[in-house]
């Protein structure tokens, strides 16, 4: 019988019966099999219940399946180094080969740190101790010139206060001690002042001590100077012997005459009279006179002449002589005993002294000093005995003759070892001088006799930075005028320095009252607290207080009043200055600010900023507020495309400020576009109508003129010459005698704009027969309002108005307080002002710098070339007395200084070097509401172009549309007027 069918189908007998032809045993064993491997299964998935995938285990893993993924051709990391062992797979050129696969941990370095700080010579508790005395602390800033000396004269006080370690240290390199940040280090220019206190012995052996601030010399770096001054009760004036009275050492006396603070002047660098000019004596004593004359003629015109007025004078001893290069110094008072102790003869000290300066001549057969020169002729004394022993030791020392050398020196009973006199001329003329005449002990003399004592200068410094009364005597202007350590808790911050890793900021501060103790919780008032609004006010704890010693911090429990201490804990609030009181005080509501920070400099540089990364924004962001914190002038703010913006001073301030931003603050990479300048609006002649505006409700109307200010009373403004928290009869005496204003019009000055110190007028010219006086009263501070808004956002570019005087003519004022709410009001006096302004011939003010240049005689040509082709030019130019060095003191405006020092050094082979910084605004030459000027591509604009190519590319820049609108800002019914008058 056939088993298939023709298909192949199996059509034979059951295969359970013995038909099929296998074997019942055979059966069986199949049936286990199966059984067996059924039970596994069901113990597998038993086991992995829940999982996606259940891999049946083969019995011969050789025949089992394995994908291509799964094979494994190496051993793992676990297996080879064991296990814990983290592994990186990277991709191939997911990396840039620069970078490392494993970064290496960054260190920032914000300030240079010595592993073993230098040790002062008298113990930490002795300076703590005098620190708590303020009749024994003077408190005193650093200044002058680029390059004359500040740094250099604050190693050589740190050289006789501690104890110096010159291992692994060049002996002709300078310490530059004061610079503690890598950068200055890398520079070699002091970019930030630094605060050392010291205890340095005065002539009589008993130690003083002394608050030091060394502050930067370039003219970018000035806001640092006004810092220091906040919290210095006296200037040290370092001048060069030979370069004198350049534009900063103007620039501090005049800052130094604005809060009234002593003077004491320091001419360093008397070794180049000797080694580089190689004068003769005499005519050396004429240089350093001509240079002294220079600084007193500055200092009169800034303090006014009179009795305290602080003229530098050697024979009174404010003035000192030095080379801080060498490491030492003089006065002529410890000159004349150096003369009494070494000849071993009893004499007036200070009438010889006296006698050691001016016009004096020693006659030695009467031996006696006279105003004529003996008969054979003679030098002046200041010449003979000190200028001559002077030149002995350098000329000595140079010559390279021991033997000589020791002898000059026997003269002063000094003797150098051996070994001494091999050393090179540098090290050895340093030593020798020391001996002789001393280091900084003369310059500590003259600061002890002439600076006042923290208590002494209390009182002043209340009267100059003070906001709150001080005609009025409350309990806490009487105990910071005391300086009273019992009394309530006022101190005042000047400066922020950040923490080694810039998360936070130490706040440097001079307690004027009160002692500030660790752990303390305090209130910080910011910049615009007032009694009356206390928004910007917080509540902080002191967690830690140290004295600043540049390169280490000395910790301390508390600090009394008069002393300097570095705050923990409180920057959280502060953005340039602040004020700490305490928490809770019996005074509470009399507890005023300090004023903010005035600078004599102004901002006005503007670069743009934006992360190469967009998703880095936040970083930035924070970055940035560092930067508003670390430098006092620097402004930043997002404007109304975005953009975020940097103002500061000038290139190599907003160089050191992005360096910071990528490098410390942020740590990303930031794209900056170009510089540019900001710039000002006003106008030159009196509105064509008068102009008005209509609130929204139709039942408000202001009526207002705009015309130039006169002329200086911008600056008298922002310098702080008037004030209208003054009593309306001396506001209005000072108007009328100073800017022959009639006495209606000098009594009614509402207010100044865009702020308090702004250099714009709103005069109320209102008649009391035409208008309501006391509906106007009413919206006064809403009309203030709407003017300062106008005037810190101009119409023409979005920038500040300045020198306009805007007139409220006439006014109608709802009845109803609901109808000339502030919503009504502001913006129409917005509306109001920006009409009298358009129609007054607005203009475009740039910032103009003036330039300071030091060029060789040679050189002239290419400098007055490099002016020119700037729109810059010289305003003076004359040669430096007993120097081949010319002086060209010239005008460039601000938009133009970008890459002028390099050019100029350029074009002069390296031999000129300039100083720029802020002068005065000018008007740019043109109409910015021209449209008839066609602006092309690529092509430089004539000088009448340049006011409307200036408004058009800032509008743009801005986001804003290239012409101003006049809809914008005029009501219809003006705009009819102003139709009709075009017509007649």
């Amino acid at each position: 019988m056939d088993m298939y069918d023709e298909f192949g189908n199996y059509v034979g007998p059951e295969l359970d019966d013995d038909s099929d032809g296998g074997s019942g045993e055979d059966q069986d064993e199949d049936d286990a099999w199966m059984d067996q491997a059924e039970r596994e299964a069901d113990a597998r998935n038993a086991e992995g219940a829940g999982a996606m995938d259940v891999e049946e285990e083969e019995d011969n893993p050789e025949t089992a399946i394995v994908l291509a993924e799964d094979k494994k051709y190496y051993p793992s990391a676990e297996e080879v180094y064991g296990e814990g062992t983290e592994t990186l797979v990277m991709d191939e050129d997911a990396q840039p080969l620069e970078e490392p696969i494993i970064a290496p941990l960054k260190t920032k370095r914000v300030e240079v740190r010595d592993a073993n700080a230098p040790v002062m010579r008298v113990s930490e508790e002795y300076v703590l101790g005098m620190l708590s005395n303020p009749n024994l602390t003077r408190n005193v800033a650093v200044c002058g010139h680029l390059h004359h000396g500040k740094t250099s004269f604050m190693d050589m006080v740190v050289e006789q206060t501690h104890l110096v370690s010159t291992e692994g240290r060049d002996p002709e390199r300078q310490m530059r001690y004061m610079d503690n940040r890598q950068d200055e280090q890398d520079r070699e220019v002091s970019i930030k002042a630094t605060p050392l206190t010291v205890a340095m012995p005065a002539s009589s052996g008993k130690h003083l001590l002394f608050n030091f601030m060394d502050t930067p010399g370039h003219v970018n770096f000035s806001d640092e100077v006004t810092a220091s001054l906040r919290l210095a009760d006296a200037v040290l004036l370092v001048v060069d012997a030979v370069e004198g009275v350049m534009c900063v050492t103007e620039r501090v006396i005049k800052h130094a005459a604005r809060d009234r603070l002593p003077i004491v002047v320091f001419v360093n660098k008397m070794d180049r009279l000797i080694l580089e000019l190689k004068l003769p004596p005499a005519d050396a004593f004429h240089k350093i006179r001509h240079v002294l004359e220079e600084v007193n003629a500055v200092i009169e015109a800034a303090y006014g002449g009179g009795e305290d007025c602080p003229f530098a004078d050697p024979a009174k001893g404010t003035v000192c002589f030095g080379s801080a290069l060498y490491g030492w110094s003089f006065t002529l008072e410890s000159f004349a005993r150096l003369y009494a102790e070494r000849r071993g003869v009893e004499m007036d000290t200070k009438r010889f002294a006296k006698k050691l300066w001016g016009d004096w001549y020693f006659h030695a057969d009467a031996r006696a000093f006279r105003k004529k020169p003996p008969p054979g002729g003679g030098d002046r004394s200041f010449a003979q005995f000190v200028l001559e022993p002077l030149y002995k030791v350098y000329a000595q020392a140079v010559g390279e003759h021991p033997a000589s050398f020791a002898a000059v020196l026997a003269e002063f009973n000094v003797k150098l070892k051996p070994k001494e006199y091999k050393l090179n001329v540098k090290p050895l003329v340093r030593l020798a001088c020391r001996k002789i005449f001393g280091d900084a002990a003369g310059v500590a003399e003259a600061l002890k006799a002439h600076c006042p004592t923290a208590r002494e200068g209390a009182s002043a410094k209340v009267a100059a930075a003070y906001s709150g009364p001080t005609g009025v005597e409350s309990r806490a202007v009487a105990s910071m005028r005391a300086c009273d350590p019992s009394g309530p808790l006022r101190v005042m911050v000047a400066k922020l320095y950040p923490k080694d890793d810039c998360s936070a900021f130490d706040a440097l501060a001079r307690v004027m009252s009160g002692t500030i103790r660790a752990g303390q919780t305090v209130r910080v008032l910011g910049e615009a607290y007032s009694p009356d609004d206390e928004e910007d006010c917080a509540v902080a704890t002191v967690s830690a207080l140290w004295v600043y010693q540049t390169r280490y911090r000395i910790p301390v429990t508390h600090a009394s009043a008069g002393a300097w201490v570095l705050l923990e804990g409180v920057d959280a609030s502060v953005s340039k200055t602040a004020t700490i009181v305490e928490e809770f005080s019996a005074d509470r509501e009399d507890a005023h600010a300090f004023r903010p920070l005035r600078f004599d400099n102004q901002s006005v540089v503007k670069i743009a900023t934006e992360p190469l990364n967009p998703s880095d924004l936040p970083k930035m962001v924070e970055g940035l507020r560092a930067i508003n914190k670390s430098y006092p002038a620097a402004v930043t703010k997002v404007e109304e495309s975005g953009e975020h913006t940097i103002l500061g001073t000038g290139e190599m301030f907003l160089d050191s400020v992005m360096k910071d931003l990528r490098e410390l603050y942020s740590e990303v990479e930031v794209k900056v576009a170009d510089p540019v300048v900001t710039f000002a609006e006003t106008v030159v002649e009196t509105s064509s109508l008068k102009c008005f505006a209509e609130t929204p409700n139709k039942k408000n109307k202001l009526t207002m003129i705009a015309e130039p200010l006169d002329k200086g009373l911008a600056r008298d403004i922002e310098n702080g010459a008037v004030d209208l928290a003054w009593p309306k009869k001396r506001l209005g005496d000072f108007f009328q005698n100073k800017y022959d204003w009639d006495i209606l019009a000098a009594r009614s000055v509402w207010a100044f704009g865009p702020d308090a110190f702004g250099a714009n007028v709103l005069l109320d010219d209102t008649l009391p027969g035409e208008v309501d006086k006391a509906l106007l009263g009413a919206v006064k501070d809403s009309v203030v309002q709407g003017f300062q808004w106008g005037t810190r956002e101009g119409p023409l570019c979005d920038e500040p108005i300045r020198d306009v005087k805007f007139k409220l003519l006439d006014a109608v004022v709802a009845d109803a307080p609901a109808a000339r709410g502030g919503g009504q009001m502001i913006p129409t006096a917005r509306r109001a002002a920006y009409s009298a302004f358009l129609l007054a011939s607005p203009r475009l003010m740039e910032p103009v710098f003036a330039v300071e240049i030091q060029t060789p005689a040679d050189c002239m040509s290419a400098v007055y070339n490099v002016l020119s082709k700037r729109r810059g030019h010289v305003v003076a130019d004359a040669p430096k007395p007993g120097t081949p060095v010319y002086t060209v003191k010239a005008l460039l405006p601000a938009i133009e200084s970008f890459g002028f020092e390099t050019d100029l050094r350029f074009h002069t082979q390296g031999q000129a070097f300039g100083l720029s910084y802020f002068d005065h605004w000018a008007v740019v030459p043109g109409d910015p509401l021209d449209r008839s000027i066609v602006l092309r591509p690529l092509e430089p604009s004539p000088a009448q172009h340049l006011a409307r190519e200036f408004m058009v590319k800032t509008r743009r820049r801005k986001g804003m549309s290239e012409d101003v609108s006049v809809n914008k800002f005029f009501d219809d019914a003006l705009l009819v007027e102003l139709a009709e008058q075009e017509a007649t």
